[in-house]
């Protein structure tokens, strides 16, 4: 099979180097020093270099806030029979876009990002894929991810942007809390050390991705109960009340078992 990924950065590499020992793969790339280290697949900086290739796959692995755009840019230079493809980790948009493109599509989101994940040991991640899109598109990633060892789920859009909401805005913000309020230690805990690592790791992410996780429509209502928690727990600090606390912890036990 013929794929496209776009975009040449972290899990734009990770895919040419995952498909292209068994496909013809090409990857595009407006910065070309991008594109020096990639290799077994044809290097593209130029859009009209897309229409002698003829992709049948289109895998759409740029920043998030350039997805579309990139999208719009690549479309004429593409067959009508290609499917495109996205691995967006926030879906808003993108229904509307596809129903609209007058292509086959697939939208899927693996949910294992470069920043902490052993792109070489996957079989504890996860991936989602969309089941609005096309049948033979989501059976071509399902191999894929199946052939990573990756727990499968598939949602809708909307399902997708509200579980997202939900596993990655209270780490997030979580994460932004302690950064705001931290100060540096000679000596460091090791239960600090491994906050501040995850700190570090998450401040590092694209900031569009930051923005676009936490605008989802569905982070507010998530981040909300973030706000009650703290309260909850201000109050029993405030009262030192022993019993209060041993019931609260007792209680969040449960939520992690």
């Amino acid at each position: 099979m013929k794929i496209l990924v776009l975009g040449a950065g972290k899990m734009g590499s990770f895919f040419v180097d995952l498909l292209s020992f068994e496909h013809e793969t090409a990857v595009y790339d407006v910065d070309p020093k991008r594109l020096r280290f990639m290799y077994n697949t044809q290097r593209f900086t130029d859009l009209s270099e897309i229409d002698a290739f003829k992709p049948e796959l289109v895998i759409n692995a740029v920043t998030l806030k350039y997805t579309l755009d990139v999208f719009k840019q690549v479309i004429p230079h593409l067959p009508k029979d290609c499917i495109l493809s996205d691995i967006a980790s926030v879906k808003t948009n993108l229904k509307n876009f596809y129903k609209d493109c007058g292509f086959r599509y697939v939208s899927t989101h693996p949910m294992f990002g470069p920043t902490f994940a052993n792109l070489g040991a996957l079989s504890e991640e996860n991936a989602i894929i969309i089941n609005e899109g096309d049948y033979m598109g989501r059976v071509l990633f399902r191999d894929i991810y199946s052939r990573l060892g990756l727990n499968i789920c598939e949602y809708s859009f909307a399902e997708h942007d509200e579980i997202v909401a939900y596993s990655l805005s209270i780490p997030f913000v979580s994460t932004f809390v302690f950064a705001a309020v931290m100060k540096h230690q000679d000596a460091p805990g090791t239960t600090f050390k491994r906050h501040l690592a995850i700190a570090k790791g998450v401040l590092s992410e694209d900031p569009t991705l930051l923005r676009e996780i936490l605008f989802n429509p569905y982070s507010s209502g998530q981040v909300s109960k973030i706000r009650q928690e703290l309260k909850t727990l201000i109050e029993i600090i405030d009262k030192k009340d022993e019993q209060a606390l041993n019931n609260y912890i007792e209680r969040i036990k449960q939520n992690i078992k």
